[in-house]
């Protein structure tokens, strides 16, 4: 599951989105796209992934850290609680469709996934950890979650902010 769960989400993301943006009517702008990419992106590699991790690191410890390579430990309660915060952000950013809540949960999810993703490359580098919870894709959405993300705000800002009131 470790090495399918953001393979299928990520699939997910741009299916919906190309199916949204293929059944808005012309004429079709790619702001429009970009606005669906960001929903999608939201609900499923942000907040249904968020929930998947925080259903292994809070219910599934042994396993949880077994996918990664690592021991069980303590601390997997509090990322799995930081998982479920930001798995709920994302599901609801995926449906308020607000500029500045977006951003925010583009930053939690940037300092969290981003730093997972370094996280992964130092264990791959220091110890050879190539289990498929640190060195499979979760290693590449961990780094371009936050990356897409915020190249999606950007493309967005202007519009959308602008929209305001």
């Amino acid at each position: 599951m470790v090495f399918w769960v953001p393979l299928i989400a990520y699939a997910a993301a741009v299916l919906l989105a190309a199916l949204s943006f293929a059944r808005k009517p012309a004429p079709r702008r790619p702001l429009d796209l970009a606005r669906a990419l960001l929903r999608y992106l939201n609900l499923f590699p942000v907040g249904l992934m968020g929930l998947w991790g925080a259903l292994g690191h809070l219910v599934f410890p042994a396993q949880a850290a077994a996918s990664i390579g690592w021991a069980t430990s303590p601390f997997q309660t509090e990322v799995g609680l930081a998982n479920l915060g930001i798995g709920l952000a994302g599901v609801i950013a995926a449906f308020w469709r607000d500029w500045g809540f977006r951003a925010a949960v583009a930053v939690m999810t940037a300092g969290f996934l981003g730093g997972a993703g370094l996280n992964h490359i130092i264990e791959i580098e220091k110890t050879g950890n190539l289990a498929a919870g640190n060195a499979g894709p979760i290693l590449y959405t961990d780094l371009l979650t936050p990356l897409l993300l915020l190249i999606l705000l950007a493309l967005t800002y202007r519009s959308d902010r602008a929209a305001r009131p």
